[in-house]
C-alpha cells in the first residue's frame, strides 16, 4: 500500500530543500549544502566565504508529523565573525515570520515528482522552534553556528 503524500518522506525532503535553494541560493545568493555539515563549497572551482548546510535529522510521522532540521551557517576568512553575524540575520529571517501573528514561518510542503517540473502543493510546514549554538570555530578557521529547527505538519498516515 502506498504511503499518502503528505507522509512521504521525500516529499519532506524536497519541499525544505526547495526552500533553501529558491530563498538562500536564488534571492540571497549563498551557497547551499545539503548533509555536508562543514564541507566548504565550491562555486565554478572557487571556495565560497560563506554558505549554509541544511543537514536533516529525525522524521517522526504521526497525524502532527516532526522533521528535526539542522542549519549550519559557515563563514571563512572572517576575523571578527561579522559575515558569520550577517549570515545568521538572513537565515533566521527566513525561518521566521513577522507579519503572522505567532511569528511563525510557514514553509510550503509540495508533493515533488522526480520527472515534472510542475509539484502539487499539499500545504505548509510551520516552523515551530528555532534554538542557536554559540558560534563555535572548526579547525580550518571556519566560523559556524548552529541554528536547530522543529518542523511541524500533518500527516495522513
Amino acid at each position: 500500500m502506498a504511503l499518502d503524500p503528505s507522509a512521504r518522506e521525500s516529499n519532506v525532503r524536497d519541499s525544505v530543500k526547495r526552500f533553501f535553494v529558491d530563498n538562500i541560493e536564488r534571492v540571497e545568493r549563498i551557497a547551499v549544502t545539503f548533509d555536508v555539515e562543514l564541507s566548504t563549497p565550491k562555486i565554478q572551482g572557487v571556495e565560497v566565504d560563506r554558505w549554509i548546510s541544511v543537514i536533516f535529522g529525525s522524521l517522526d510521522t504521526e497525524f502532527l508529523s516532526t522533521q528535526m532540521l539542522d542549519v549550519y551557517c559557515c563563514s571563512k576568512k572572517d576575523s571578527e565573525g561579522f559575515k558569520l553575524a550577517q549570515l545568521r540575520d538572513t537565515v533566521m529571517g527566513y525561518l521566521s515570520d513577522i507579519t503572522a501573528t505567532d511569528g511563525m514561518k510557514r514553509i510550503p510542503f509540495y508533493r515533488s515528482y522526480p520527472n515534472l517540473s510542475d509539484w502539487t502543493l499539499l500545504g505548509a510546514m510551520l516552523v515551530q522552534e528555532v534554538l542557536e549554538s554559540s558560534e563555535q570555530e572548526g579547525p580550518d578557521k571556519t566560523k559556524y553556528k548552529l541554528i536547530t529547527c522543529k518542523l511541524r505538519f500533518p500527516s495522513k498516515i
